[in-house]
């Protein structure tokens, strides 16, 4: 990849990525459970459980045959803690601040394109790189989230770059299956959620172990 495609567009996911944010999805998960009178989960068990969104890691914290009606309630509660506690333990990981710092100031337009409800994105991304990204998108009515390239088309009209000339960054299959099904190379982080091995063997080209190999590797010289 380096030194024969020219990127236009760095398009990072958010969890896992760019941000450790594991502890408080699982505070907040415990905390709808255990106000439902539900058993809780251990970090392990979330760590196994995100991915697709904060719908679907309620449907697996939940026990099996769960009513839809508490299901319900569970996802109320976790939204509601969330809202107030999404960055109590949440951080960038270390060096990737200066990475998308870097990347920017290279001439390359930067994105987060993420399954995390949007209310969640547009904080972290205000707290943690204000500045730093041209475009923040996460899930939202009326848009399929990833691994459909509904999201990720979003971002590359606003950035107005073509899928050639971009890139995703993501630690997980559902990042993998993303850049695939949005046709744009891929780069996976093993500082993320699954490791190195994981991305290995779904067949990641390029899997990066720091920060420093991230920024090297998108910007050609």
């Amino acid at each position: 990849m380096q030194n024969k495609l020219s990127f236009k567009a760095a398009i990072f996911d958010m969890d896992g990525t760019i941000l450790n944010t594991l502890v408080d999805l699982k505070d907040a998960t415990n905390y709808g459970l255990s106000k439902n009178n539900l058993p809780e989960r251990s970090l392990e068990e979330i760590r196994q459980f995100v991915g697709n969104g904060i719908k679907s890691l309620i449907a697996k914290a939940v026990p099996e045959n769960t009513s839809a009606e508490i299901y319900q309630k569970v996802y109320e509660d976790f939204t509601e803690f969330y809202k107030i506690h999404n960055s109590d333990n949440t951080c960038p990981y270390k060096g990737i601040k200066d990475a998308i710092k870097k990347i920017k100031e290279s001439g390359i337009k930067t994105a987060v394109v993420s399954n995390k409800p949007d209310y969640g994105v547009q904080a972290l991304v205000k707290q943690f790189f204000d500045g730093l990204f041209d475009v923040s998108i996460g899930e939202r009515e009326g848009v399929n989230k990833k691994p459909a390239p509904d999201m990720v088309n979003l971002a590359l009209n606003a950035l107005n770059v073509p899928k050639t000339n971009a890139v995703y960054i993501g630690d997980s299959d559902v990042d993998f299956n993303t850049a695939a099904n949005s046709e744009l190379k891929f780069i996976g982080v093993a500082w993320g959620f699954k490791g190195h091995d994981f991305l290995k063997e779904l067949g990641s080209k390029f899997v990066v172990d720091t920060a420093d190999e991230l920024t090297k590797l998108i910007i050609s010289k």
